[in-house]
């Protein structure tokens, strides 16, 4: 069956349907990963958005569960150049298309991804509808209008994990980390596991009370999607802990942001944002540049960093604010993530300053 896609500025590509059948509207946005297409259709920070792949082949080693990082798929839409039907790899349980389609998420191939790669970057990220059928679809002011009005909203509350879901953890005698759900990837919880952590998640409403209730040595503040200026309660939850002056906090992604607005920052849109794994970021103190996994459309103004803060890497290609460092209390924040299954792991190493800061508020308490 053919499938269309059609942006909000009223561009049409013609394609083929793959996944469900159906339609779906969405943010449209490209992905420049060469591979964890699996990762990225399970990662939570995607929630609301139709997810172009700009490497040209996909799905080459299949449906592999164990790397999802989370339950589900989370993209509103998917579209790549080509699709691979025949999958090559020892863990390879089934086809993508079928994932896909048991996921009921609506997906284009055989168009044009360069094209609407190059049209998105010079536009900016904008709405847009894929629509299976076998006829052209009739594209009307009032159509197009319905596009433009879809906004992505709860998208914090949507995907963060509900009370009842609370995943089984490693029973670790290390650190107790509190990993603050806002739609977390799978694999942060990994890394601090691996590290010797007790790791307990919890929901998005949970307030700052509840969390030192729970005696943490740390709190991990998760990825996640949407604005985050939506996020208002939260934001002040997060203040509380901040005033609390002693609990050492790692933040990543969506947590870096809410982060820095609840510490005065402002944050803003990026014209089409820092999707892939190949954005190169710059550690301010050694001048070193690192390889990152990124997936954010929004981003912390480095002119709005209080004295208290410190810029602490900084993206190579337009300058925005990638990390920061908080002098007056144990915590910092980076924009990327450290923790990317599908790679690069150069920065890996984060989660380690954060064991090394926990060990520093704890040997000082002695």
């Amino acid at each position: 069956m053919k499938a269309w896609l059609i942006l909000a500025d009223g561009t049409i590509f013609e394609g083929t349907s793959i996944g469900a059948t159906g339609k779906t509207i969405g943010e449209t946005v490209f992905t420049t990963g060469m591979t964890g297409y699996l990762e990225t259709l399970t990662d939570p920070s995607y929630f609301g958005q139709i997810v172009t792949q700009t490497f040209p082949l996909i799905g080459n080693y299949g449906n592999i569960p164990q790397d999802y990082e989370s339950h589900k798929c989370w993209v509103r839409g998917y579209i790549v150049r080509e699709m691979c039907d025949l999958p090559s790899n020892f863990r390879c349980g089934g086809t993508l298309n079928e994932f896909l389609k048991n996921q009921n998420i609506v997906g284009i191939c055989g168009i044009d991804t360069r094209a609407l790669t190059k049209r998105l970057r010079e536009s900016g990220v904008m709405n847009g509808i894929i629509i299976t059928s076998d006829t052209k679809p009739q594209i009307s002011p009032e159509f197009l209008q319905q596009i433009r009005d879809y906004k992505i909203e709860q998208a914090v509350e949507t995907v963060s994990i509900k009370n009842n879901e609370i995943p089984k953890h490693v029973q670790n005698d290390g650190s107790n980390i509190i990993l603050w759900d806002f739609g977390a990837k799978a694999n942060i919880q990994r890394e601090l596991e691996k590290r010797g952590c007790k790791v307990t998640v919890v929901p998005c409403q949970t307030t700052a009370e509840q969390i030192l209730a729970m005696n943490p040595n740390g709190l991990m503040l998760s990825n996640g999607p949407g604005d985050p200026a939506d996020n208002v309660e939260i934001i002040n939850e997060i203040n509380k802990l901040c005033e609390y002056g002693n609990l050492p906090i790692f933040g990543i992604c969506l947590g870096h942001q809410m982060l820095a607005l609840a510490r005065g920052c402002k944050t803003s849109k990026l014209k089409y944002g820092h999707r892939g794994g190949n954005h190169p970021v710059k550690d301010t103190a050694t001048g070193r540049v690192y390889i990152t996994s990124q997936n954010h459309g929004y981003a912390v103004e480095s002119d709005t960093l209080p004295a208290f803060a410190t810029l602490s890497f900084y993206n190579v290609n337009d300058n925005t604010c990638e990390g920061i460092t908080y002098t007056d209390i144990p915590a910092f924040s980076v924009q990327f993530h450290p923790e990317a299954c599908g790679g690069p792991h150069d920065t890996n190493f984060l989660f380690d300053e954060f064991m090394t800061k926990i060990k520093e508020v704890q040997n000082a308490s002695k």
